[in-house]
């Protein structure tokens, strides 16, 4: 029996949009929110991901840290430079402002009256913030409160979470595809 013979993408056959282009393309009206993640690995797979489903933005909120800082490029490669963000001081004040603008805010967590991901009910015409959480204590219970959904990914192992990364970048994929990947 023959195999296909699949041969890898070079670097030049991946190449992909300039920075400035990918700054002035259509972005898919999903923005992440940082509540407080303290790793810059995490905080910068944030951004590399965001990059990769051309997401609206990334806000850092609370101690998240921000560009430029050498640890946060190490995961983000780059992506710094080409996926908007700002900072600020309350990731929950960020997202009464959303909701009161009509985003609907989405509290990556687990919770009581939770979820699961792929049953969450959005339509390509949703604006959507996703709210991650720290590494220990997870998302803000006020975010959590107000939260138009709280959205919970199943968990089959010993482990009861996932790295706030790893959960993210899940999270980013699902919903992204359901705006409009």
């Amino acid at each position: 029996m023959l195999y296909d013979m699949r041969e890898k993408k070079n670097i030049i056959e991946l190449t992909r949009l300039s920075v400035e282009e990918y700054k002035e393309s259509a972005k898919l009206p999903l923005i992440v929110v940082a509540d407080n993640v303290r790793s810059l690995h995490n905080v910068g797979s944030l951004f590399r991901t965001a990059d990769s489903f051309g997401l609206a933005g990334i806000v850092l909120g609370g101690i998240s840290g921000t560009p430029p800082h050498p640890e946060l490029s190490k995961s983000a490669l780059g992506a710094e430079e080409s996926v908007d963000w700002i900072h600020v001081d309350s990731a929950y004040d960020y997202c009464v402002a959303k909701a009161a603008e009509g985003w609907k805010v989405l509290a990556l967590e687990q919770a009581h009256d939770s979820v699961r991901l792929e049953e969450l009910e959005i339509g390509p015409e949703d604006a959507l913030v996703l709210v991650v959480g720290n590494e220990v204590t997870g998302v803000d219970q006020r975010i959590v409160s107000m939260a138009s959904a709280v959205v919970e990914l199943p968990m089959r192992g010993v482990k009861h979470s996932l790295n706030v990364s790893v959960s993210a970048g899940i999270a980013m994929y699902s919903l992204a595809l359901r705006l409009g990947l």
